[in-house]
């Protein structure tokens, strides 16, 4: 597993990173859209941490240049030989230009059991449609927002007392035990020469 080179997104805190380190993933680099303390944590760890800022971009502006701010972080991976992406909370969409340099080998997750309750509000969206169940899936990411095959799920009950935070923690909780373990079997799936998809299929209750 060690010779698959695994880089990490991030835009935020680095709770996943951490459970990625804590279980022991091989991480080459970690690279992030905005200074946060992810990148602390990668520094700590002895993993090479890479800013591309989207400052210098457009920031969150309307002239954010999307388009070429891909094209530099496809550079940037490209030039440390990256074989796998595993996004960790990264809050930009990049374009076709880095899909098409890493095709079925970009990974997500996401805060509900899709193809149900797509986009950023997902917990909410939860809520609001009265479900008594919701959870995590980790999937390949592609073009198409929270469309890409489904690797692994698990469930989280909704509770009647639940508000968006408490939900939204408790499928965080979740995200971070399962996240890292698909990864791992992703990278031992590539290390055998077969594709991140061989490992869908699992559902798992929390």
């Amino acid at each position: 597993m060690a010779h698959v080179r695994l880089c990490v997104l991030v835009s935020g805190s680095g709770t996943i990173l951490e459970a990625m380190l804590d279980v022991g993933l091989s991480i080459a680099l970690v690279a992030s859209d905005r200074p946060c303390r992810a990148l602390e944590v990668a520094k700590s760890a002895g993993i090479e941490a890479v800013l591309v800022d989207r400052a210098d971009f457009g920031g969150f502006s309307k002239s954010f240049d999307r388009e070429a701010y891909s094209d530099e972080l496809t550079n940037v991976l490209g030039e440390r030989q990256i074989d796998l992406v595993a996004m960790a909370g990264f809050g930009t969409i990049v374009t076709a230009t880095f899909h098409a340099a890493y095709p079925g080998r970009v990974l997500n997750t996401h805060p509900s059991l899709l193809p149900a309750f797509k986009g950023w509000h997902a917990v909410r969206a939860a809520l609001e449609a009265h479900a008594s169940e919701t959870g995590c899936t980790v999937h390949v990411a592609t073009l198409e927002l929270d469309d890409g095959p489904i690797l692994a799920q698990r469930r989280v009950a909704v509770l009647a007392e639940d508000t968006e935070e408490t939900l939204h923690e408790r499928i965080k909780a979740v995200e971070r035990r399962l996240y890292p373990l698909v990864v791992g079997r992703v990278m031992a799936s590539l290390d055998a020469g077969l594709e991140p998809v061989s490992v869908a299929g699992t559902i798992e209750e929390s």
